[in-house]
């Protein structure tokens, strides 16, 4: 089935499997999904993450993503997940304009003319690009 918005069905998987208590979440691969699980995992979001690459099948692949819970609580690292830039309204910043979520304490995932980096990255290398999503 077709997905308009892969980066909203991604970021969704992400939330339920968290809900549901599940310890690993299998998504379909590409590479912009690839690149913002890598932040994912720098940021210390999730515990591991393993690209399946299916050859020979037409597709990219899955990505298999360990979640990452509170050992105490037992509640998931990511408090929240959230998609800014959607297909029907674009949301571009300037390197100045860029948000800080929760004051620092969280990442906004950015798509640059030099690649998919954090806030923060795009701040200190003065490019501006659309902003994907927050995690916090």
């Amino acid at each position: 089935m077709a997905v308009t918005d892969p980066i909203a069905d991604y970021l969704t998987r992400i939330r339920n499997a968290q809900s549901a208590g599940h310890r690993i979440v299998e998504i379909p691969a590409s590479k912009l999904k690839k690149s913002i699980t890598e932040i994912l995992y720098d940021q210390g979001f999730i515990l591991k993450y393993k690209f399946d690459d299916e050859v020979g099948k037409g597709t990219q692949g899955t990505i298999k993503i360990a979640l990452k819970y509170d050992p105490l609580t037992r509640k998931p690292v990511i408090r929240e997940l959230g998609r800014i830039s959607k297909p029907g309204l674009r949301n571009y910043s300037k390197a100045t304009d860029l948000p800080r979520i929760i004051n620092g304490l969280g990442v906004a995932i950015v798509s640059t003319s030099r690649g998919v980096m954090t806030d923060k990255q795009a701040r200190a290398m003065n490019v501006g690009g659309e902003v994907l999503c927050y995690v916090y």
